[in-house]
């Protein structure tokens, strides 16, 4: 995999990913699976269950070892070479929740467009970034880095010995809080956004909630989240 796609991918993903997703969701056509509810019902239950197993993936990873991904100046950069957590069972397990969102949401969706175009340029995008990272953790770390690849998975997550990873850890809730919480927020809005449009594609705003409880709704997920934006940006919950 080329480094430097890597690189462009890790500078500009904040603005891609979106990008992507908007476009996919407003071309795409959703449907029912052979046009039937209950398969349709499975489908959300699943892709709700793998979005939020990716999100607990990055709060656990998150919780025990935090690590520099934002990068500097929109570069890949470490100053250390984090090996603790759930990094001592996958290397990329942020990267891995990431995917599991984005398949999560294609599921609840079920448009060829989100599993032809969104699913495979998420992977093909974090393999990328992967890369980049890895070349510069090899060129920086050296053979410390090469026994930690030669110890633990690039992607799968080996669970084995669990335990003693994180004996003595202290998992971090105001770190999580403070990291996390703009992922968890945006999740929540874009699998309910995600449900109601392929919905409403499908059936027809006859299926959809009433204006006043989408409106409550929205407004108790705004105040919730400047609630916690408020607290971070105050200083009163730091990591």
């Amino acid at each position: 995999m080329n480094a430097d796609l890597g690189h462009f991918f890790f500078r500009y993903r904040n603005a891609i990913g979106p990008a992507v997703f908007l476009v996919a969701l407003l071309v795409g056509t959703p449907s029912y699976p052979l046009d039937r509810d209950d398969l349709n019902l499975v489908l959300d239950l699943l892709g709700v269950s793998v979005a939020l197993l990716g999100q607990a993936l990055r709060i656990m990873t998150i919780g025990y070892e935090y690590i520099e991904r934002g990068g500097r100046d929109r570069k890949v950069y470490a100053s250390t070479l984090v090996q603790g957590g759930v990094f001592a069972h996958c290397r990329n397990p942020l990267y891995l929740g990431n995917i599991m969102l984005a398949l999560g949401i294609a599921l609840v969706v079920h448009s060829a467009a989100f599993y032809l175009i969104v699913v495979p340029l998420v992977g093909f995008a974090y393999v990328s970034i992967v890369a980049a990272e890895e070349a510069f953790l090899r060129a920086k770390f050296g053979d410390e880095y090469l026994r930690y690849c030669r110890r633990v998975n690039r992607w799968m997550p080996r669970w084995r010995g669990w335990t003693q990873s994180i004996a003595g850890m202290h998992f971090n809730w105001r770190r999580v809080l403070v990291k996390e919480y703009n992922t968890a927020f945006v999740l929540v809005f874009a699998l309910t956004v995600v449900k109601l449009w392929s919905d409403y594609r499908v059936r027809g705003s006859a299926v959809l909630p009433p204006g006043l409880v989408l409106l409550a709704a929205l407004v108790i997920w705004l105040a919730a989240y400047f609630c916690v934006r408020t607290l971070k940006k105050s200083g009163y919950v730091k990591a």
